[in-house]
């Protein structure tokens, strides 16, 4: 019996998933631990493996789609069977209980169907939702019905797959009438939506009055779909089912924060730009789509230099004792568990013991709040072949040096794999970047926001000292470079908590005793 492959859930924070790329095509033989397709959320990027043994029968999604997690994706079974009949069944099955619940709600609020002239069920299709709280009548629409457009029935078919409000546009057609290409220029400026997000704007088209606050604007129309955030946390600027919540249910001041429509501070990209932009040949340059994770990467830099004040400091200190220890470390027991601590895990260790006496620096800013953090749950940089990542090693300030080394290699190589959770990628409160290897001397780390600092730790160099005798002598030195917010840190204090984690670094046996 052929089985539906679901877009798995990925984390608990996650709605919906891009299929990045396909790895089979239908007709393939697979196994079940045959990757097939690469998916990506607004974190990183994931396989997603057959799970069963057969033939693909059919994929549902083309590439570049963004589909809600456990919906089915493709369908494995036999070769000849009808895939239709297991998609049916499971489709069925959901709605057979949305159905209940469902019809139950539109013979509560909508009545009877009907269907309007336009061949669009009127009770589907609904007039501007009012503002004011649900009371035991309803008021009459501000707005014309959107069946009572004048519209195309392209345009109203992708208006109503879309969730736009007709009656928020001026059509370009005959007599004022909308055409498609009227929907189409609404969509490049609206922001992009997941797939959950639009499906609840839909929803709300579609289940009466609206709750309170996804009301009117200041002229008294309805903002069903005209006042949406101006950008979302979803990949790619989306605006997830999560974003639209926060807006209809803001807390404090911005319960009363209007946008107009359509309108992206961000200019981020629609889903037209996203499509990918063929080659040209073998001759010329060569153009590569900005996708998957490094989309991603991408914006997160972009947001982080483009809200806050970035400034950074460099410093450097004596690496003789971290150097010495770390030899003693590899030529200890195998028993002990100590020779494989990097240099990288004792900079962890010390900024997880150094930070608990510089809250200021464990912290994250946050529209006009600074939120400080008792303990810190330490991002360590990842370099991997898809792009850097930034697993989180918690309660760091709690594990010893062995533990850190431990977790911190688990993460890395999560990430390496591609089998880190998304859950595993959130919530840091620190970051340290470690380019060190590499050769770096110094760098400008950029802010994991809304993190108000970041350390790059940079390559082991000789430098020249002051000998016992007066005369100079060479030295190994490691150097940081601290890269701070200073909206809310000043130049002072952060040079302070720098100045303490140098001198760490040359105690460090002295802190592996506290």
């Amino acid at each position: 019996m052929a089985q539906v492959v679901v877009m798995p859930k990925q984390g608990n924070t996650v709605e919906s998933c891009i299929i990045v790329a396909w790895h089979v095509k239908e007709g393939d033989l697979v196994q079940p631990e045959t990757p097939l397709c690469d998916v990506e959320t607004d974190k990183a990027t994931f396989e997603v493996p057959a799970g069963v043994a057969g033939v693909v029968l059919k994929l549902l999604y083309p590439e570049g789609e963004d589909v809600p997690v456990l919906q089915p994706i493709a369908v494995i079974g036999e070769a000849g069977e009808a895939w239709e009949t297991a998609l049916g069944q499971k489709e069925h099955k959901e709605d057979a209980r949305g159905s209940l619940s469902a019809r139950g709600q539109e013979e509560k609020n909508l009545g009877p169907l009907s269907t309007s002239p336009g061949g669009v069920p009127s009770g589907q299709v609904k007039g501007p939702i009012s503002v004011e709280a649900p009371s035991q009548e309803m008021k009459p629409p501000s707005s014309p019905p959107a069946d009572h457009v004048p519209a195309s029935p392209r345009a109203r078919k992708r208006a109503e797959k879309e969730a736009v409000p007709l009656y928020h546009l001026s059509g370009s057609g005959p007599e004022g009438r909308i055409i498609e290409r009227d929907v189409e220029a609404y969509l490049e400026k609206r922001p992009p939506l997941t797939t959950a997000a639009r499906a609840t704007l839909i929803e709300s088209r579609n289940s009466g009055p609206p709750q309170a606050g996804y009301g009117n604007d200041v002229s008294g129309k309805s903002q069903e779909f005209t006042s949406l955030p101006t950008e979302g946390t979803g990949i790619g600027g989306r605006i997830r089912e999560e974003d639209l919540r926060s807006f209809v249910f803001p807390e404090g001041k911005e319960k009363d924060r209007s946008f107009p429509p359509g309108v992206s501070q961000k200019g981020v990209l629609t889903s037209q730009e996203e499509k990918e932009t063929p080659t040209s040949g073998t001759e010329g340059p060569i153009v590569t789509p900005i996708k998957g994770i490094r989309k991603v990467i991408a914006e997160r830099m972009w947001q982080s230099l483009a809200t806050t004040a970035q400034f950074t400091l460099h410093s450097h200190g004596s690496a003789q004792k971290i150097l010495a220890l770390r030899q003693e470390f590899k030529e200890s027991a195998e028993t002990l568990g100590l020779r494989n601590i990097t240099i990288n895990d004792m900079i962890l260790f010390l900024v997880s013991r150094v930070l608990l006496h510089y809250s200021y620096m464990n912290a994250h800013k946050v529209d006009e709040q600074l939120i400080t953090y008792q303990d810190v749950h330490l991002g360590m940089a990842v370099d991997t072949p898809r792009g850097l990542m930034v697993p989180v090693i918690r309660y760091a300030n709690r594990c010893s040096l062995v533990e850190i080394s431990r977790k911190a290699k688990l993460l890395a190589q999560a990430c390496l794999d591609g089998t880190i959770s998304p859950d595993d990628l959130t919530g840091s409160t620190f970051t340290v970047t470690n380019l060190g290897a590499l050769g770096v001397t110094s760098f400008t780390p950029v802010l994991n926001v809304p993190e108000v600092a970041i350390l790059g730790v940079c390559s082991i160099e000789p430098r020249p000292i002051q000998g016992p005798e007066g005369n100079l002598v060479l030295e190994p030195h490691i150097g940081f470079s601290l890269t701070i917010n200073h909206q809310v840190v000043d130049g002072a204090p952060a040079a302070r908590f720098l100045q303490a984690l140098v001198q760490a670094v040359e105690q460090f046996d002295l802190w592996m005793a506290l």
